[in-house]
This record gives structure tokens, C-alpha cells and sequence, in this order.
């Protein structure tokens, strides 16, 4: 082989190394982007979610206390209605 081959072939490896570096370095950039845009969404997301469940808590509670109001209310009607019936029953005495 002469010099000016192995020169030749010893640049071509180098060139191919460096390539390879630039590649990767280029790569693992890429790849925080993505891993940071990632955690971003995540983070809306869990945000999102929390505020959801709040709403959702407010939402459950609410209709815990309106079937204590129905219950209310319709205990309210029945003595109203026997009040009604004891009024009737004193009228027709």
C-alpha cells in the first residue's frame, strides 16, 4: 500500500468518525427536545387532570346535597299533606 492509499483511507475513517459524532450529537439534541416537550405535556396534562377531578369533586358533591333536598322535600309534602288531611278531617267533623 502506498502512503498516499493508507493517508486516503486513515482521512475516510476519520471523516467517517466525526460524521458519526456530529450524527449522534445532533441526535441526542433531538432527543432532550423531545424528552422536554414530553415532560411538558405531561406536566399541562396533570394539571388538566387535577383541575378536572376538582370539578368533578364539586360536581359529585352537588348531587349528594340535592338528594338530601329531594329527601327533604318530599318529607316536607308529606306533612304538608297531612296537615292538608287533618284540616279536611276537622272541617267534615
Amino acid at each position: 500500500m502506498t502512503p498516499e492509499l493508507v493517508a486516503t483511507i486513515v482521512f475516510g475513517i476519520l471523516a467517517y468518525v466525526v460524521m458519526g459524532v456530529i450524527f449522534l450529537s445532533k441526535l441526542n439534541t433531538c432527543v432532550e427536545v423531545l424528552k422536554n416537550t414530553i415532560l411538558s405535556h405531561k406536566e399541562n396534562n396533570d394539571k388538566q387532570f387535577e383541575r378536572l377531578e376538582k370539578i368533578q369533586n364539586k360536581h359529585n358533591n352537588l348531587i349528594e346535597r340535592m338528594v338530601v333536598v329531594e329527601q327533604s322535600s318530599k318529607s316536607a309534602h308529606n306533612r304538608i299533606d297531612d296537615v292538608r288531611d287533618e284540616l279536611k278531617a276537622g272541617q267534615n267533623d
